[in-house]
């Protein structure tokens, strides 16, 4: 028999069913069980086209099976219980003899298994609510010295209810000794719903104590006062992620498991609910009334990709500001109470943080540089319309030198993406707008006024149109190809253009958010010798692109978005998995973490493909190891760059880090030890809004050096010869 509540005979029986199911949390699933959620009738025929999408527009056409079966199992159980809090070990067992059944009853329409572990999921929610409640008016001994393993992603479930207690007591004990320490320095809490934390109790100050000029009239609101009562604080977070859950309706189950057969390809596949069709690509629709950033989700997080230059996060000069990295815990209207946004679709969070133009939108963030989740923040915005041109490229120029023999001029390019008015092109073809022409623009007015050299700024680009990735790498080489894609044959972007816009000495600058189309034109510049690449120790190493395929004609199925193709180097490499090497490493707080392709579940392999023919048209390896030996020589020597490194040493100690005391004296001295690394980290990091481009953004400012090196030693050689 199959599983399904159609027939009114069993009706009855369902009832009892769903009763046992709620009452242990742990009942095998029956064919006969009835899901608690209502689902529309239609959802049987969404799943069985997805399994036929899948296998039919996925560039390995790899079917829906065991193997795609057993990956969905788990992708699932980890977006619902990624850190192995609340299922038991006895719940995973109930649910293993289906591991290999899934992908048939996936494609006979059969949803049920993912409605059943779901209300598992919310029941054992309900139980841990009871427990932190009950624990909570118990209180807990903070003299006692002993640890809590914080990092539990790829620890197993607990064995028993003794354990799982045991792992809350600490969970929540630990929870209580942050805030408590919190505090005492006063800094903003933890976030809106209990989420893996680990080892840091640091204090992040208002824009009053930074003493920093707001950047819109809502500044003094951001950094708020902390609760005063930690239990309560805790309480009401756990009040809230129960909350959620009970909302929960029978689209964000299908979304999530539909999603968990899609990943199971790769990470960048997902299936799209109706309502989230109509938020898709968020970052590349720039005339939206919002707060200026492309937000992607990550394990059930809304998280920063990027910020739109031109809108409202951008321009925030604040130190406690929004970031790439930086992931959204938490949303208030105005003066409203806040909203915890975890484990929502990534749509439902978009609409909460989306408004009208001039309204006040407060964000609880965990910051990029805190890799524990311990350290949050309130940063609050006024939305406003973020138009296609903030997005543009844009251009400064940086003078070297006072003396008129050592004098230099060094132009910047910032590139945010790559983007193209496609409705211009169509109706306006010799106007239109393009990062490729803007860039050229720049190039252009950069040689009238006679700059030595150029830096290409692509560390936040996480990619765009292709096509204006290959038109760009166009600009500074001849002629050749610049792009080799495959998909169901291997095909070629040529540069047909003899012309050149830019000639001279070039340094590309990258990071590990450098992704997709922006790789390509780092490995293009790269394998042609026209560009020095200096960054992080590698970039994001996508190299696939996807497509979105609607599934049903009336939109009521959604639609899978699902990787069609392959990028790959002019030399056949693939940039998917290793991403762009630099030629000299100078890093980035980013090195530190665990950023890019690698890190991501069921990444796809590194490949190759024959290579094209080219023509390079430099060879930069002699300068590689000189460059290399001054700026190392020069970091070195430098006092504040070498406490920079302190910083970037530290986050990644606390990044690996696996336990944290529960004692409260040391806790609070960790406090004090990571309140100092907050000051040094806001007094000498990532501040790309000076105007010269150079400031406190170490990064940017060896880079320039580089440059600056690079130009005497290319000038050197021409007179030499």
């Amino acid at each position: 028999m199959k599983w399904g509540w159609k027939p009114v005979r069993m009706m009855a029986i369902m009832a009892v069913l769903a009763a046992c199911l709620l009452l242990t949390a742990r009942a095998a699933v029956d064919e006969a069980a009835k899901p608690l959620l209502e689902l529309p009738a239609h959802y049987a025929e969404i799943a069985t086209l997805l399994c036929e999408e899948l296998q039919n527009q996925h560039i390995f056409h790899l079917p829906v099976d065991n193997f795609i079966a057993s990956r969905a199992f788990d992708n699932y159980l980890e977006r619902l219980d990624e850190t192995k809090l609340y299922f038991l070990e006895s719940d995973i067992a109930s649910f293993q003899e289906h591991r290999m059944k899934i992908d048939d009853e996936l494609k006979n329409g059969d949803l049920v298994f993912a409605y059943h572990v779901f209300e598992v999921f919310r029941e054992r929610v309900r139980n841990r609510f009871d427990y932190v409640d009950n624990l909570l008016k118990k209180g807990f001994d903070l003299e006692v010295d002993e640890q809590y393993a914080w990092k539990r992603k790829y620890v197993p479930w607990p064995r028993d209810e003794k354990e799982w207690d045991q792992l809350w007591r600490k969970r929540i004990k630990d929870a209580y000794i942050r805030k408590v320490v919190a505090g005492e320095l006063e800094v903003v809490p933890d976030p809106a719903e209990p989420d893996e934390s680990g080892p840091s109790d640091e204090k992040t100050l208002s824009p009053e104590e930074s003493g920093e000029e707001p950047a819109n009239e809502s500044a003094d609101k951001s950094g708020d006062e902390p609760p005063e009562d930690p239990a309560e604080t805790i309480r009401q977070q756990y009040r809230q992620h129960l909350t959620m859950l009970e909302d929960v309706d029978a689209e964000w189950v299908l979304q999530n498991y539909l999603s968990a057969f899609a990943s199971a390809y790769d990470p960048h596949c997902e299936y799209m609910s109706p309502a989230a069709v109509d938020n898709f690509d968020i970052g590349m629709k720039l005339s939206v009334v919002g707060i200026g950033a492309v937000l992607t989700s990550e394990e059930g997080v809304t998280v920063i990709k990027s910020l739109v230059p031109g809108g409202p996060a951008s321009g925030d000069k604040r130190d406690i500001r929004l970031r790439p990295g930086d992931k959204i815990v938490a949303v208030a209207q105005g003066d409203e109470e806040s909203v915890s946004i975890l484990h929502w679709p990534l749509y439902k969070s978009v609409r909460l943080i989306r408004g009208e133009k001039g309204t006040r939108v407060v964000l609880t963030v965990i910051p990029e540089s805190d890799p524990t989740g311990a350290t949050t923040r309130k940063v609050e915005l006024i939305r406003d319309e973020v138009k296609l041109e903030d997005g543009a490229a844009t251009e400064k120029i940086r003078n070297i030198g006072a003396d008129d023999a050592d004098k230099m001029q060094l132009g910047i390019i910032s590139l945010p993406g790559f983007y193209a008015d496609m409705e211009g092109r169509r109706t306006n073809p010799d106007g239109y707008r393009s990062s490729s022409r803007d860039v050229q623009k720049i190039l252009e007015s950069m040689q009238e006024k006679g700059v030595d050299g150029v830096l290409l700024d692509l560390r936040n680009n996480g990619g765009g149109s292709l096509a204006e990735s290959a038109l760009m790498t166009g600009l500074f080489i001849r002629e050749g190809p610049t792009v080799l894609v495959r998909s169901d044959r291997v095909r070629v972007l040529p540069d047909e253009d003899p012309s050149v816009a830019y000639s001279g000495p070039l340094v590309l600058l990258i990071s590990r958010l450098t992704a997709s189309a922006a790789e390509i034109l780092a490995g293009a510049l790269q394998d042609y010798g026209r560009a020095l690449i200096v960054g992080d120790s590698k970039t994001h190493g996508k190299g696939s692109v996807q497509s979105i395929v609607v599934l049903g004609e009336d939109g009521r199925f959604g639609s899978l978005k699902v990787t069609s193709g392959l990028f790959y180097r002019v030399t056949g490499s693939s940039t998917q998995l290793n991403g762009v090497s630099p030629d000299i490493v100078v890093s980035s707080v980013f090195d530190r973490l665990e950023v890019g392709e690698e890190f991501l579940r069921n990444p796809l392999e590194w490949t190759m493909v024959r290579s094209s023919m080219f023509m390079r048209e430099g060879n930069l390896v002699p300068f590689v190891a000189p460059l290399t030996e001054k700026s190392e020589k020069r970091r070195q020597e430098d006092e504040r760059f070498m406490m920079y490194v302190k910083m970037l040493d530290r986050i990644e100690e606390l990044n690996e880090a696996e336990e944290i005391s529960l004692n409260i004296d040391k806790r609070r001295e960790m406090a004090k030890t990571e309140k100092e690394l907050r000051d040094l980290q806001r007094s000498m990091v990532d501040d790309e809004t000076e105007d010269d481009g150079g400031g406190n953004d170490f990064v940017m400012e060896e880079a320039l050096k580089i440059l600056e090196d690079f130009v005497v030693m290319s000038k050197e050689k021409a007179e030499s010869k």
